[in-house]
């Protein structure tokens, strides 16, 4: 594998678009879009769709699935989410790249953390600017680039941006499986590490609410006609903990409990909020089968427990397709002089669905940065050309068959 002439054309195209990649995913960053601030989403979800425009691709917004959600106090509601956006250029080609992101970001609407500031040792910190509209600009512009590619042609490519994978994809799920079904190799931008790293294997992640419902009483009148759901949730909650340390990889965490009012009043309704995290589907068998043992089990007489919730990102193995699709990822970054290595992540993303859909992928081609999830997030800034140039060579050498991608996702599927 080597740099070809036309190859060279398209890398020197994403270095003249520098300062864009950059400046863009600043603006963006600067509008709060946490995945619950409704209208935060729609704003960047017009600017961004702005910016796809200059492709020369069809550019449509695409609805999202409503799913339904457990409140504090137990009721089940139907919540909704903005649109995805879909870009989508030659679905006809013999070769299909998936391309897929996120618009959503940690940070709610009235968060002290809202502008990007540049650092005197030049990282740029800000909401987003690493996880993942930094990302988003990279993938964009390798995209433009790759389009003047004279290769180009042979290669079809869709990319999903989505509006709620800060909280597991309940919206956009459906999304990423269907295209990660069509397609033969999937490129993600979730950031890299700040040495630029990539994540390898994944553990699967899956959140899970129970509600304890009992009795309320007045706490000194009639405090034996009550049934206290709150030491129900916490009796149940000791259980799930109590499943740490039982299987090599799977980890139970109970994150929250909620319920109760007056210190006078036994409490009739409460919540316990768990993540479980598993490293293949064998371990999430278990470990769903021993939670749905302890909903089963009420640990106080008279109390009813109502189990919700279950794996939204399946486990991403290091299989055979995954394995020389990284090995296909170290050469190309070796032509760039960017060495290209991998560990595996306990973190989930959409890369998760992705292969659970039979789809080959590498989830960590955005900006290298860091702190994210906190007001401490940052971007290199000169991780935008470098990043972008290896995504549009990897696009060139998608397009040249030096990356095979119809043989990466026949080593996938026969695998799975």
């Amino acid at each position: 594998m080597r740099i070809l002439e036309q190859d060279h054309a398209a890398l020197d195209l994403v270095g003249r678009g520098a300062r864009v990649l950059i400046d863009r995913a600043v603006r963006w960053s600067n509008v709060n879009s946490g995945s619950d601030h409704l209208e935060g989403l729609e704003a960047t979800l017009a600017l961004i769709e702005a910016e796809a425009s200059r492709l020369p691709a069809d550019v449509a917004r695409v609805p999202t699935r409503p799913y339904a959600a457990v409140a504090d106090g137990g009721e089940v509601t139907r919540q909704t989410r903005p649109d995805a956006l879909k870009i989508t250029t030659r679905p006809d080609a013999p070769v299909q790249v998936v391309l897929t992101g996120h618009y959503d970001t940690v940070y709610p609407a009235d968060s002290a953390f809202q502008q990007v500031t540049a650092q005197a040792d030049g990282r740029l910190n800000g909401p987003g600017i690493a996880d993942m509209k930094g990302g988003i600009s990279v993938m964009l512009g390798a995209l433009e680039a790759f389009e003047t590619h004279p290769h180009r042609e042979r290669v079809g490519w869709t990319v999903l941006l989505s509006p709620d994978e800060e909280i597991g994809s309940p919206a956009s799920a459906p999304l990423l499986a269907e295209l990660g079904a069509k397609g033969h190799v999937g490129l993600t931008y979730e950031p890299a590490l700040s040495d630029g790293a990539l994540a390898g294997a994944r553990k699967g992640s899956g959140n899970w609410k129970l509600v304890v419902r009992g009795r309320s009483a007045h706490a000194g009148r009639a405090f034996h006609e009550g049934i206290n759901a709150v030491a129900g949730a916490a009796l149940a909650a000791a259980r799930l903990h109590d499943l740490n340390g039982r299987r090599d990889g799977v980890t139970v965490n109970v994150a929250r409990i909620t319920g109760g009012a007056a210190l006078n009043v036994v409490p009739d309704v409460a919540v316990v909020q768990f993540n479980t995290r598993v490293p293949d589907a064998d371990a999430a068998r278990w470990v769903e089968g021993a939670i749905r043992e302890i909903a089963g089990d009420p640990p106080l007489e008279g109390l009813t427990l109502e189990l919700h919730g279950g794996f939204t990102r399946p486990a991403k193995p290091m299989d055979a397709g995954q394995t020389a699709l990284f090995e296909a990822l170290r050469q190309v970054g070796d032509l760039l002089g960017q060495p290209i290595k991998w560990a595996p992540s306990g973190g989930v993303c959409e890369g998760n669905n992705l292969h659970a859909a039979g789809l080959p992928n590498v989830d960590t081609l955005g900006v290298r940065g860091g702190l994210i999830h906190s007001h401490q997030e940052f971007a290199w800034p000169d991780s935008f050309v470098e990043r972008a140039r290896l995504s549009t060579l990897i696009l060139c050498k998608v397009a040249s068959g030096e990356i095979d991608a119809l043989a990466l996702k026949r080593l996938r599927t026969q695998g799975s």
